[in-house]
């Protein structure tokens, strides 16, 4: 992108975060363009794309919370993509609902949801709101900083230019980038890289005084700091193209999904001390939880009781149930995790979604 190397040539290296936000949302960035990314004609899919009981399984949590605190109920989907997941959603809920998402071409996609309110920002959500707000795979995308071990001590990954070409750069590593390191990263040996997710704490402390009661579901891959200390040798940094692994990150600027496991140790940690009570699952067990597994068992009854009749309609069955399995594979999407936030009522505290129904 030539954005990237005006800035470079203007500046010298520039920290990897701001490399990744323009490469991501910049002008002619991957998620500024007018192409609808996460869906099967695009470059990657998320669980809601994988199956709509995705988003209606996430219904009965937001219907439990609901069910606590009462009326009114705001349902916020941060990162709303193709509209998978929040549409499943309101047909389930009923619930006043806003999406936020940055992508033009996936606005223009929301906005075909009947009654439901687009906007490009956390800026434009209410000041204070009672309610659920869902991120599914957004945090892998927010932009952070690359450091590495050498000789026992953290040295920062910037990008510059070199006979033309991005690189990789040296540099002195900033004060909040060894902070975030010390308190996070873990034993890294000598060697290892590490993705560190400023951002991260960021977002949570930007929406944290809007939630004034409910839950946040923050879902993604990653792990703790701990299990993702085997991963540190190269590190977790990668990019996707057109459904698979694209090339080195700095190679088609603009072109691909640049991101990397969630360090859910920090996010927690940050949560915590916002004032959420936290809790860590595994994407299948959170599902199973609210009842997906005894779906899938409903699925493969009413499949096999359909032998010798309507193949049709068995096959139907056949595609849910194989698209459920996928949500819930230990391998795959069931290794993702969710990360819930919850948060009890403060006193006089004015509420801003609304008047009660």
């Amino acid at each position: 992108m030539a954005m990237i190397l005006d800035d470079i040539a203007a500046q010298g290296p520039i920290p990897f975060e701001r490399f990744m936000s323009m490469a991501l949302y910049g002008e002619g960035g991957f998620f500024a363009s007018e192409t609808l990314r996460s869906v099967r004609s695009g470059d990657f899919m998320t669980s809601p794309e994988v199956s709509p009981l995705f988003g209606e399984t996430l219904a009965v949590y937001v219907l439990a919370v609901h069910e606590r605190i009462g009326d009114p109920l705001l349902v916020v989907e941060v990162a709303a993509g193709s509209g998978s997941l929040i549409g499943p959603l309101m047909a389930v809920t009923g619930s006043r609902a806003i999406a936020v998402e940055v992508s033009p071409a996936a606005r223009a996609q929301l906005g075909g949801i009947p009654d439901l309110e687009v906007v490009s920002g956390l800026e434009y959500l209410p000041e204070r709101f009672r309610g659920v707000v869902i991120a599914n795979e957004l945090l892998d995308n927010l932009p952070m900083a690359m450091a590495q071990r050498v000789d026992g001590a953290w040295r920062e990954r910037w990008v510059g230019v070199e006979e033309g070409r991005l690189e990789m750069i040296d540099a002195e590593p900033r004060d909040p980038v060894v902070t975030w390191l010390d308190l996070y990263a873990g034993d890294v040996p000598d060697g290892g890289c590490v993705e560190v997710q400023l951002a991260v704490g960021d977002w949570l402390t930007q929406m944290s005084p809007r939630l004034r009661e409910g839950a946040m579901l923050l879902i993604d891959y990653g792990d703790t700091a701990e299990n993702l200390l085997p991963r540190r040798a190269d590190g977790t940094l990668r990019t996707y193209q057109a459904h698979h692994l694209g090339p080195y990150p700095l190679e088609q600027p603009g072109a691909t999904d640049i991101t990397a496991d969630v360090n859910f140790t920090a996010a927690e940690d940050i949560a915590a001390r916002l004032g959420f009570e936290t809790k860590l699952w595994r994407q299948d067990d959170f599902l199973a939880h609210l009842g997906l597994r005894d779906r899938l068992s409903r699925l493969r009854r009413e499949e096999l009781a359909l032998a010798g009749g309507d193949e049709m309609e068995r096959l139907v069955l056949r595609t849910r149930r194989t698209e459920v399995e996928a949500l819930l594979h230990p391998r795959g999407l069931g290794d993702f995790r969710v990360l819930e936030l919850t948060r009890e009522a403060e006193e006089d505290v004015v509420d801003d979604n609304g008047p009660d129904e």
